[in-house]
């Protein structure tokens, strides 16, 4: 008698059912990330949700750098579908994803968002330089000899710049998760390091030593960290007009009742001077797909066209109105084209 033979499926085609039935146990997006980009993530769920009556997109804020971190650690439903950054993904954030599984990621650039540091609409007005910024903020600064360092001494801004107001440095600002705090530490204390001759000097000769110096924010009080919820910071500058805080444009926007922006450099952060660079301290705003998800998870490429709607992102779209700067058309048509066809990261993006 003849054994009959039956063709078992492979590992891999297992693998796959079983994602496929793992994933639509769920049947809503879930998005992790960014702080900043969430209250933009939120309004595009909510008019997705309203348009097709399907399930809202869950959005949840944990930094950027959090928001990677549950991304990259796999594939299928006890992973997040997207997550939003304010900066771009790190090449060590990328190989993770790669190890774990999480092979194909869309990148999708959705506008920009200028870092401003504001305070209460009941104290005066500031205009800070970069410089100031680093010798404020910065763990190690310049001493009276060139080549020295020493722990910041400084505790009053008038100490740092003789124009700036007679009052206690206390800034409140994000945690090392947020990319918020990544783009705000390049543009701002960096920018304001490289003033110092001798220090940007060292870029060419020690690189990581410059960077230690630029980089490393003081752990004495005078910068506290104040977790990943903006609207929290723009409370304690009501409470406290002798504060200043760090936070995205867009909540500035919201909150110009409450909370003015310094001028850097004598440049106002608005959505003009944002959008044509001229404020010192910008920066991309991203988010990241799983293209594993798409088509598994419903909703996903209903949302991603959303998002990447001129009635969303475009100059007057609604997502302009919340404070978010849109991309220039160009850029903006083909990152459009490239997200709904689904276009995937080769990796060389995180080097840039």
């Amino acid at each position: 008698m003849s054994k009959l033979k039956i063709a078992l499926p492979t590992i891999s085609v297992l693998a796959g059912l079983l994602m496929t039935a793992n994933v639509f146990a769920r049947d809503n997006i879930e998005v992790v990330g960014s702080s900043t980009v969430y209250p933009f993530s939120t309004v595009v769920a909510e008019r997705y949700g309203r348009s097709t009556g399907k399930a809202t997109p869950k959005i949840e804020s944990t930094g950027s750098g959090g928001g990677m971190k549950l991304f990259c650690s796999g594939v299928g439903t006890n992973y997040p579908d997207i997550t939003n950054s304010s900066r771009r993904i790190k090449m060590s954030e990328f190989k993770k994803c790669q190890e774990n599984g999480v092979k194909d990621v869309i990148e999708v650039q959705i506008g920009y968002d200028g870092i401003v540091i504001a305070n209460s609409v009941d104290a005066k007005s500031i205009n800070l330089s970069r410089k100031d910024i680093f010798l404020a903020l910065a763990a190690k600064v310049p001493g009276d000899t060139e080549g020295s360092l020493i722990d910041n001494p400084y505790t009053n801004w008038k100490q740092i710049n003789p124009l700036l107001p007679d009052i206690d440095i206390e800034v409140l600002g994000p945690p090392p998760t947020s990319g918020t705090r990544d783009a705000f530490v390049e543009l701002g204390m960096e920018g304001g390091c490289k003033k110092i001759a001798w220090i940007a000097a060292l870029k060419k000769t020690d690189k990581n030593t410059y960077k230690q110096v630029c980089h490393t924010v003081r752990e004495d009080g005078r910068y506290i960290e104040a977790g990943e919820n903006d609207n929290l910071i723009v409370q304690k500058l009501e409470a406290n007009p002798a504060a200043l805080g760090i936070f995205g444009f867009s909540f500035l926007d919201q909150n110009a009742d409450k909370v003015q922006g310094a001028s850097i450099e004598s440049v106002e952060p608005t959505f003009e001077s944002i959008a044509d660079k001229s404020y010192p301290i910008s920066r991309p705003l991203f988010f990241y797909v799983k293209k594993a998800h798409v088509g598994v998870v419903p909703g996903m490429m209903g949302y991603l066209k959303e998002f990447t709607s001129e009635r969303a992102w475009g100059v007057e779209g609604y997502l302009a109105e919340k404070g978010m700067i849109p991309l220039p058309i160009k850029e903006r048509n083909l990152m459009g084209q490239n997200t709904r066809n689904l276009v995937t990261m080769s990796g060389n993006e995180a080097l840039k």
